[in-house]
């Protein structure tokens, strides 16, 4: 996939930042060495609680998440009623969903997503419910419809119970575009210190063979709105270039790469060729492709661990 960027727009009013909270849950049927529910809230796709059903309450992964709930002691008793509460929710709508599918045995998972996101400038305010089962996409709900989409078949029956309940209907949106923003606002006053700093990351220059693509890896910047791209004579190029993910970190940062394929590079051109890391507001980071600089993986043998990663794919609370 090539690699499309606006610098411009990238940049455009680079005080003004939308946030987001996302709350995941995952729950499990017919698999006696998982909890039954899991969960996990992320904002800014940093951690900041978590929960399970066999410990029965939630817990702050963040020290300033553990200072919010120190001085309002009320927000954790409702977190962990909404844990608790959660499992059995869980529990009947996995149980309903087996039967839709005319399943009576083997191992199953339900997994939701919801949250909202806020832009600090202009306050505009969006939310998202969505759920999966079995790794698929079953039923989403559309804040500006106020309905639920039934993505596969036999959600249908789920989408009709749900849209037949108008106070259940009632306090989704409520819950999506009232109670989650405040939440938001909340968790950003006490984390801002955290959540608003800028670091920048080590970059370095990695390929695997001689004739592997060489990848422009960062890792341990934060926050993970960034650009990284491959230049030639100064000016950013996409053919042959490959981006890949943007991943988390132990430590609450980020790392991503960026490879070029150089199978058609003379030698004698490669310094011709540089990669830029770009953090609004911090400046570009940028190394030239030299081969003295890149680091093999005889290199890299006793150090890949630097670049180690955590990434599940799907958290599993909120």
């Amino acid at each position: 996939m090539e690699c499309l960027f606006l610098l411009l727009l990238f940049c455009h009013g680079a005080s003004s930042v939308t946030h987001r909270l996302s709350v995941y849950f995952t729950g499990s049927l017919g698999d006696r060495n998982l909890p039954e529910l899991v969960g996990v809230a992320m904002v800014d796709e940093v951690g900041v609680l978590y929960c399970d059903s066999n410990i029965q309450r939630a817990e702050p992964r963040q020290n300033w998440m553990t200072k919010l709930m120190e001085d309002d002691p009320t927000q954790i008793d409702w977190y962990n009623n909404e844990c608790r509460e959660s499992h059995s929710f869980f529990n009947n709508i996995t149980k309903d969903v087996t039967l839709n599918f005319n399943q009576t045995e083997g191992v199953h998972t339900m997994q939701r997503m919801f949250g909202c996101e806020w832009d600090d400038e202009t306050s505009v305010i969006g939310g998202f419910d969505q759920f999966g089962y079995d790794g698929e996409d079953f039923i989403t709900f559309n804040l500006n419809s106020k309905t639920w989409i039934a993505v596969r078949a036999e959600a249908a029956i789920t989408k009709h119970k749900w849209e037949s309940n108008r106070d259940g209907l009632s306090h989704t949106v409520d819950h999506l575009t009232q109670l989650c923003p405040e939440r938001l606002r909340r968790f950003l006053n006490y984390g801002r210190s955290f959540l608003m700093r800028k670091e920048v990351p080590s970059v370095s220059l990695l390929q695997k063979t001689p004739s592997s693509p060489v990848s422009c890896h960062a890792t341990g910047f934060y926050p993970d709105r960034v650009m990284m791209f491959w230049r030639k004579d100064g000016e950013e190029i996409h053919e042959g270039v490959q981006c890949g993910r943007t991943l988390p970190n132990h430590d609450g940062s980020f790392q991503m790469n960026v490879d070029l394929n150089i199978s058609s590079v003379l030698p004698k051109d490669w310094k011709r060729y540089d990669c830029v890391f770009h953090l609004c507001g911090v400046k570009d980071i940028i190394i030239e492709l030299d081969k003295a600089q890149i680091r093999t993986n005889r290199k890299l043998s006793s150090s890949c661990s630097v670049h180690s990663f955590t990434h599940s794919g799907f958290p599993v609370l909120w």
